[in-house]
């Protein structure tokens, strides 16, 4: 069974890249596969200040070279290829790439979710420059500044409340009149001085030279545009967008267990298929963040050795 892998690892997002460190340290025969580059969403973020130990200076790519360098480091393969289909009916797992076909005792899956984009012209390239989709992430950049949260469900709501904590105020932006969001949460938020609210309204466009300066509303039963420009004083404004999160996983449907699209799992990231674990935002979880994710990719490494050590003969 030499050309088998005892690990095949689906994504290189922090979960991925920490499953591959604990796989291959533990001498598991490990290939991480990717199908673009290294990273996940982490990769995005101009600043890294809430993962454990990340120091000052310490950024999105760099946190993510530090973790590939760590686990190439302990012998784990890295590959760039697309995983097309997959197969996991025996014992040896089966997952075709558009380069190669690999074979495994055991997979983890760490294909990870990406935010639901708005669309707007100017969104891809101020992503990180005043455009956000995680609060927890880069709600203290945006401190004594005004804020615009796009969306009118759960997250966007208790998002909006989180960022009062920095933003002197936070304005939602919502293309219904009335808030989706769950009666308990919406009457926290109208009791919140610093909340405002702006109706049947959606993002047309966003502009800035390197740093987000303006942004066009669209009334949705009017037709006016509303240009928001961001005070001389300021310089700039945040505009995080909550209208939904794109679990990757369509490739594992009717295989593995899902809701909502989110891979299933147990506390030690067992999916219902015997030897197919997940890991990271692709899984049903309440906290999506690296640090998370690290922990979920370390338990699925170390849950996989067990079943390879209980299932393969030497």
């Amino acid at each position: 069974m030499s050309n088998i892998y005892d690990v095949v690892i689906i994504g290189t997002g922090p979960a991925g890249l920490a499953a591959g460190l604990y796989a291959s340290r533990a001498n598991l025969k490990t290939i991480i596969l990717e199908k673009e580059k290294a990273g996940g969403q982490i990769v995005t973020t101009e600043e890294v200040a809430n993962y454990p130990g990340s120091i000052a200076d310490a950024s999105g790519p760099s946190l993510i070279a530090r973790m590939v360098e760590q686990a190439e480091e302990f012998g784990a393969e890295r590959k760039l290829d697309e995983v097309k289909e997959i197969d996991f009916s025996d014992k040896i797992k089966v997952i075709k790439g558009e380069k190669e076909e690999y074979k495994a005792k055991s997979v983890i899956v760490a294909t990870g979710a990406k935010p639901r984009l708005l669309g707007a012209p100017g969104e891809k390239e101020l992503t990180g420059k005043g455009v956000s989709y995680c609060a927890t992430c880069d709600g203290a950049f945006f401190e004594d500044l005004e804020v615009y949260v796009v969306g009118g469900g759960d997250s966007a709501v208790e998002e909006a409340m989180f960022l009062t904590k920095f933003a002197r105020k936070v304005t939602i932006v919502h293309r219904r009149d009335k808030l989706k969001a769950a009666k308990s949460i919406q009457e926290k938020a109208f009791k919140n001085d610093k909340i405002d609210f702006i109706w049947n309204s959606e993002v047309k466009d966003l502009k800035g030279d390197g740093i987000l300066e303006a942004m066009t509303l669209r009334n949705r039963e009017t037709g006016e545009e509303t240009e928001i420009v961001a005070s001389e004083d300021d310089g700039t404004f945040g505009v995080f967008v909550f209208i939904g999160y794109l679990p990757q996983t369509s490739l594992f449907e009717n295989v593995i267990d899902m809701e909502r699209g989110y891979i299933k799992t147990d506390d030690n990231m067992k999916t219902n298929v015997d030897g197919v674990f997940a890991a990271g935002d692709c899984r049903v979880k309440s906290l999506r963040q690296v640090v998370t994710a690290t922990a979920d990719g370390a338990i699925a490494a170390v849950q996989a050795e067990k079943y390879i050590e209980n299932n393969f003969e030497e």
